[in-house]
């Protein structure tokens, strides 16, 4: 998941703290729509 927060920070120009959230937000979006990806994304982003 830190990868992906350092890309956003990088590419996308967000604060540390926007990164996190934006991070979070697409996990619990995937999640509410997709519930049986939990676990992969879970995984994949860290729980």
């Amino acid at each position: 998941m830190q990868e992906l927060i350092e890309k956003l920070k990088t590419e996308a120009g967000l604060t540390e703290e926007q990164a996190q959230q934006a991070v979070t937000t697409i996990k619990n979006y995937v999640v509410e729509k997709f519930p049986m990806l939990e676990r992969a994304v879970g995984s994949l982003f860290g729980n």
